[in-house]
C-alpha cells in the first residue's frame, strides 16, 4: 500500500473537513500546518518518506494561505536536494465564494509540485452541471485540477456540502490507487 501524506493548513476548520475526507478516501496520513506555518515534529521525515503528498490550503485572496506559503518556502530544502523528485502529488482548496479563484490556489500547488519535480494527478471527474444537478453532488464546482470545496463564509465545518466532501474522498481513492499503481 503506498503511504500518502495530506499536508495542509487550515483557518476556520473547513479545509481541515475537506483534509480529512482526502485523508481517509487515501487511506492516507494528515499532517497540519500550524498557525505559525510551522509542520509539527518529525513533518519534514513524514514527507520525505511519503510515496504521495497532497497539497490542502484554503483561498484567501485568490492564493493559499500565508502559513502554507511559508511551508512551502521551508520545502526548498527538499527541492534543493530533489527529496521530493518523481514522487506523486495532488491538491485541494476550499474558499467562501462558489468560485472565489480556486483554480489560482490549485495551480500555485501544481506548481509547488513540478517545481520539486513531482508527477500531480488532477480530479479525475466529470462535473456535474446539468440542470439536475444539486449542490450537494460532487464536483459541481467543475474542478479539474484537483478538489474544489466552497463553504459560506458564516458556515461553520459541520455545515459543508456532502458532496464536497465525497469528491474529496473519492479523490483521495484515486491518489492512493494511483500511488499504488507507480510503486509497482
Amino acid at each position: 500500500m503506498a503511504k500518502v501524506v495530506v499536508v495542509f493548513h487550515s483557518g476556520y476548520g473547513h479545509t481541515l473537513r475537506l483534509a480529512q475526507s482526502v485523508a481517509e478516501g487515501a487511506g492516507g496520513t494528515l499532517l497540519a500546518i500550524d498557525a505559525e506555518g510551522n509542520l509539527p515534529e518529525g513533518g519534514w521525515d513524514t514527507l520525505n518518506a511519503a510515496d504521495a503528498i497532497v497539497f490542502g490550503s484554503p483561498t484567501y485572496m485568490g492564493s493559499v494561505s500565508w502559513q502554507f506559503k511559508k511551508f512551502a518556502d521551508a520545502s526548498s530544502k527538499a527541492w534543493f536536494t530533489r527529496a521530493w523528485k518523481d514522487k506523486l502529488f495532488a491538491g485541494f482548496t476550499n474558499s467562501a465564494s462558489l468560485n472565489g479563484d480556486k483554480q489560482s490556489t490549485l495551480q500555485y500547488l501544481m506548481t509547488l509540485a513540478m517545481q520539486h519535480g513531482g508527477l500531480w494527478v488532477g480530479l479525475g471527474e466529470l462535473p456535474s452541471n446539468s440542470k439536475a444537478a444539486q449542490r450537494n453532488d460532487s464536483n459541481v464546482l467543475g474542478a479539474s485540477l484537483g478538489a474544489m470545496a466552497q463553504s459560506p463564509s458564516d458556515s461553520s465545518p459541520a455545515e459543508m456540502p456532502q458532496g464536497d466532501l465525497e469528491g474529496g474522498k473519492a479523490f483521495g481513492a484515486r491518489i492512493a490507487a494511483t500511488a499504488a499503481r507507480l510503486a509497482k
